[in-house]
C-alpha cells in the first residue's frame, strides 16, 4: 500500500493546516509551553528521555518541537519529549513552529507524528483512532487514508479496546504484543480472557503458544479459577477518571479490599494529576457551599 499520508505536508495531513500554521522556526521559553494531557503517547519511557537529554546538552534540540497557542501561553502538539529533554537539559529556550490549530486538529497531527516515529504502544494507538473517529468524525476509511495504514490494520487495531481493563493495561506495559491480543481476542468470555493473558505474562509465551491455548480456553478445557467479579460502576469510574487525568486508572477489587490505582510518569506528571485531583475537591467543596 502507499505511504502517501505519512511525509506529505500539514495542509495533505489537515485540509486548513497550511493557512493556520507558520514554517518559521522560532524559540520560546520552556516554561512558557506544555504537555497536551490529551496527547496519544501516554506512557513516556525515562531511560530515552535521559538518552535525549545527553544528546541535546551535546548537539542541542535539532528538530523543532510543534506547538499551538493555549491560555497564556503555547501547549505541544507534537515533541514532548524534546521538551522534557531540553527542560532536563537546563534549556531556557526551544525551538518551535507555531501552530493556530483545534483541540481535534492537534490529536491528529500528535497522533501522526508519534505512528511516524513508531512511538506508540497498541493501546495508545488504538485509542488515538478512536478518539479521531469520535471526535473528527471520520470513518475508519478515511482514517486509513491518513496515517497510511489498510483499513483492516485500523479496524485490528480498534478491537483491542474490546479487551479488559487489565489486558489493556498489559499491553500498555509492554507485557503482550499486538499479536498476544488477537489470540486473547479469540477467546470469548473476559474472565478467560484475563486469565490467558496472566498466563501468557507469567509463563513467557510466544505468540504461537498462546493461540494454541485461545484454542484451549474458548473450548473450556482449562481450569476454572474463581476470582472476584468487579461491579460495572468500577469500569465507568475508571473510564471518568481516565478522562479527568488525562491517564490510565484502574478501579478493582481484590479478595479484601477496593483499589484505585493511578498510573504517571515522573514528578511532574504526579504533580498534574495531585492538580487536577485538589482542583477537582476544591470545586465541589464551592458548589457545595
Amino acid at each position: 500500500m502507499s505511504r502517501g499520508g505519512l511525509g506529505r505536508g500539514l495542509g495533505a495531513l489537515i485540509p486548513n493546516a497550511t493557512q493556520a500554521s507558520s514554517d518559521e522556526i522560532r524559540e520560546l521559553p520552556t516554561d512558557a509551553i506544555a504537555p497536551n494531557p490529551h496527547q496519544p503517547r501516554t506512557v513516556i519511557d525515562q531511560d530515552s528521555i535521559e538518552e535525549l537529554t545527553d544528546s541535546i546538552k551535546k548537539v542541542g534540540v535539532l528538530q523543532a518541537i510543534i506547538v499551538r497557542p493555549y491560555s497564556d501561553g503555547y501547549q505541544i502538539i507534537a515533541g514532548e519529549r524534546r521538551w522534557r529533554a531540553a527542560r532536563a537539559a537546563g534549556l531556557e529556550k526551544v525551538p518551535v513552529r507555531v501552530m493556530a490549530s483545534s483541540e481535534t486538529e492537534s490529536l491528529e497531527l500528535a497522533l501522526i507524528e508519534n505512528l511516524q516515529r513508531q512511538d506508540l504502544n497498541s493501546m495508545e494507538e488504538a485509542r488515538g483512532y478512536k478518539r479521531l473517529l469520535s471526535e473528527y468524525q471520520m470513518t475508519q476509511a478515511e482514517l486509513a487514508e491518513k496515517v497510511s495504514k489498510s483499513r483492516s490494520a485500523i479496524t485490528n487495531t480498534l478491537r483491542l479496546l474490546d479487551l479488559p481493563d487489565e489486558v489493556q493495561d498489559m499491553l500498555s506495559g509492554d507485557k503482550l504484543t499486538a499479536g498476544h491480543a488477537r489470540a486473547i481476542l479469540s477467546v470469548s468470555e473476559e474472565d478467560r480472557r484475563i486469565r490467558l493473558a496472566e498466563k501468557i505474562v507469567a509463563e513467557g509465551l510466544s505468540v504461537r503458544e498462546a493461540e494454541a491455548l485461545a484454542r484451549l480456553y474458548q473450548a473450556g478445557q482449562t481450569e476454572r479459577t474463581p476470582r472476584p467479579v468487579s461491579p460495572k460502576s468500577f469500569k465507568v469510574v475508571a473510564r471518568k477518571l481516565r478522562r479527568m487525568l488525562g491517564t490510565n486508572v484502574r478501579v478493582r477489587l481484590t479478595a479484601k479490599k477496593g483499589k484505585i490505582e493511578i498510573d504517571f510518569q515522573g514528578e511532574d506528571e504526579l504533580e498534574r494529576i495531585f492538580r487536577a485531583l485538589t482542583e477537582s475537591e476544591t470545586a465541589a467543596a464551592g458548589e457545595q457551599a
